[in-house]
């Protein structure tokens, strides 16, 4: 079993920064996967940015050079740093982990999941 939570989220304005962390605790952090998904208002979870086999990162095509995932596994911290924001990035953003050999894609194929952390971007 695998505990997450996440911090860091807020209200900015657009054209500002957030960082997002997630603190996993309960297995080794190096086994697993470790990603952030959002959930807009009124809309389905989407995937925002991942690490998946052996460190290769992957971002949704639409947030490349916006935004940053990071890794600390001597911290067993995950992060997220959010730059550029517009008020379409709000959401709530949810880290997730899976072990590190498990494949899938879209939410349902990621095993473990933090409560949420609300990032508010206003015009």
């Amino acid at each position: 079993q695998v505990q997450l939570v996440e911090s860091g989220g807020g209200l900015v304005q657009a054209g500002g920064s957030l960082r997002l962390s997630c603190v996993a605790s309960g297995r080794t952090f190096s086994n697993y996967a470790m990603g952030w998904f959002r959930q807009p208002p009124g809309a389905e979870r989407e995937f925002v940015a991942a690490f998946r086999w052996i460190g290769t990162i992957d971002y949704a095509d639409s947030l490349k050079g916006r935004f940053t995932i990071s890794r600390d596994d001597v911290k067993n911290t995950l992060y997220l740093q959010m730059d550029n924001l517009k008020p379409e990035d709000t959401a709530v953003y949810y880290c997730a982990a899976r072990p590190v050999l498990k494949r899938g894609s879209g939410p349902s194929s990621w095993d473990y999941w933090g409560q949420g952390t609300q990032v508010t971007v206003s015009s």
